[in-house]
C-alpha cells in the first residue's frame, strides 16, 4: 500500500529535494505518495504542520527549536532527522547604501564590509533614522547569522539598526518599494531584487559561516517515533533527491522543474545560478562562483549535526529570544535526530559520520572523520571572524 506524506514548503531553491523526490521519483520507488503544499511564509508551514494539515515541513532550522521550547506559542516537540541544505543566503543592500560599504558587482571581505557596514548604521542611528533589515522570520538561521555578522563587525543588532521579517516572497518587493533599506534571505528573491535594480548583494551567508546549517525537515516528535514506517522511507527518497541534486548531468532537468509555477515560478535563469553556486551581486555584472553557496548533499550535509543545534541555540540567547538554560540547551540539541537519520540512511550505504557532535567552525582544511559506514572527509566550516564553537564548553557557561 502507497503511503500518503502531505510536506509544506516555501518557494525557494533549498526545497529542491522534496521536489526532486516526488518529481524524479524518488519517493514512489519507496513506496511514498510525496504531496506538496506550497506556502507563502514560514509562520503558515509551521501552522500547518502544528495543526496536523501537513505531516511534515521546508523549515528554517531555528523555527523547529523554537516551536520545541515554546517560544511565541505554546510548546510542541519537534523532530528534526534530516537537514535540507546549508547556506544559500545572502545580504542585500539598497543600490546607494551598498555603495558605501563594499565594491559593487563582487564578493569581497565580509569583515571590513561589515565593520563599513557598522560605520554606516551608527551614522544613521546618530541621525535618528536607524537601518531597516529584512529577515524571513523572527526565528530564522537568516536573522541569528545577520545577527552574528553584526556583533561581530562593530554593530548592535538590537540597538543600531531595526530587524524585521518579511516573508521570502515579498522580500525583494519591501526593498524594491522602500521599505526596508536591506533583506537577508534565500535563493532566489536576491537574484529577483537585483535583476530589478533594487538591490545589491554585499555578502553571502557561506562567507560569514561556511557550513551553516539554513533548512530541514521538522516532524512532530511523537509522529515521527510512531510512525517510523513511513517517514524512514521519506528520509532516503530525500538522500536519493541530494544524489541528483549535485548530478551536473542533471542541471537542466532540475532547473526546469524548480521553475514551475507549482513550486518556484521564477526565473529558470536564475534557479540554474543557485544549483551552480553562482550569485548575481549587482545588475549588470557577470555571476560570480561562491564555493558552497548554497551546499545540499555532499560531505554528510544533510546529517543532523547535534552541535548544529547548539549552536543556533546560543544565537537565540545572544539576541534574547532564548534564557541561557541547561535544560533548554539540552532540548533544542534534542531537536536534531542523528539516531534516526542513521536508522533510516544505513541500509542504502549512506556515509554515516560516527559522531553526532564536533566543534563548529573547527575545520579549515580537508579532514578525514570517523564514520560508522562510508569514507567522510570535511573541507572548511570556518565562521568569517575565525571563531569556533565548542558545545560542551557553551553548556558549562550555562545556569542549571
Amino acid at each position: 500500500m502507497t503511503a500518503v506524506i502531505r510536506l509544506g514548503f516555501l518557494p525557494l531553491v533549498d526545497a529542491a529535494l522534496p521536489i526532486l523526490a516526488r518529481e524524479l521519483g524518488f519517493a514512489e520507488q519507496e513506496g511514498l505518495a510525496l504531496d506538496l503544499v506550497r506556502d507563502m511564509s514560514w509562520a503558515t508551514v509551521q501552522d500547518r504542520l502544528l495543526y496536523g494539515h501537513s505531516d511534515a515541513a521546508h523549515m528554517v532550522a531555528p523555527l523547529a527549536i523554537a516551536t520545541t521550547l515554546g517560544l511565541g506559542r505554546p510548546a510542541v516537540p519537534l523532530s528534526v532527522p534530516f537537514v535540507l541544505g546549508l547556506n544559500g543566503n545572502a545580504i542585500t543592500l539598497r543600490p546607494d547604501l551598498a555603495a558605501q560599504v563594499t565594491r559593487v558587482g563582487g564578493p569581497g571581505d565580509v569583515g571590513a564590509i561589515g565593520a563599513s557596514f557598522a560605520k554606516l548604521a551608527l551614522e544613521r542611528k546618530a541621525a535618528g533614522a536607524k537601518l531597516r533589515l529584512g529577515v524571513v522570520h523572527r526565528y530564522s538561521s537568516h536573522n541569528y547569522m545577520l545577527r552574528y555578522w553584526l556583533r561581530g563587525t562593530g554593530a548592535d543588532p538590537n540597538a543600531d539598526v531595526e530587524i524585521v521579517t518579511i516573508a521570502p516572497p515579498y522580500a525583494a518587493d519591501a526593498l524594491t518599494n522602500g521599505e526596508v533599506d536591506g533583506i537577508c534571505v534565500g535563493a532566489p528573491w536576491n537574484s529577483v531584487a537585483v535583476e530589478r535594480g533594487a538591490g545589491v548583494v554585499i555578502a553571502t551567508t557561506s562567507q560569514i559561516w561556511r557550513r551553516g546549517v539554513e533548512k530541514v525537515l521538522a516532524v512532530k516528535q511523537g509522529r515521527l517515533e510512531q510512525e517510523r514506517e513511513r517517514f524512514d522511507p521519506l528520509l532516503r527518497a530525500l538522500y536519493r533527491a541530494g544524489e541528483a541534486f549535485v548530478d551536473p548531468n542533471r542541471l537542466e532537468q532540475i532547473t526546469s522543474i524548480m521553475a514551475r509555477p507549482e513550486y518556484l515560478d521564477g526565473s529558470a535563469d536564475a534557479i540554474r545560478r543557485v544549483v551552480q553556486d553562482l550569485v548575481l551581486f549587482a545588475d549588470g555584472f557577470d555571476p560570480v562562483h561562491i564555493p558552497d553557496f548554497m551546499f545540499q548533499h555532499r560531505e554528510a550535509a544533510n546529517f543532523p549535526w547535534v552541535s548544529q543545534a547548539a549552536w543556533l541555540y546560543a544565537q537565540m540567547v545572544e539576541a534574547g529570544h532564548a534564557t541561557a538554560h541547561r535544560a533548554d540547551y539540552q532540548r533544542a540539541q534534542a531537536v536534531f535526530r542523528p539516531d534516526i537519520y542513521r536508522a533510516a540512511l544505513g541500509p542504502i550505504g549512506a556515509t554515516l559520520p560516527g559522531a553526532s557532535s564536533k566543534l563548529e567552525g573547527g575545520i579549515s582544511t580537508p579532514t578525514g572523520v570517523g564514520s560508522i559506514q562510508g569514507r567522510l572527509i570535511l573541507t572548511s566550516d570556518s565562521f568569517f571572524d575565525g571563531q569556533s564553537f565548542d558545545p560542551d564548553i557553551y553548556s558549562g557557561l550555562l545556569a542549571e
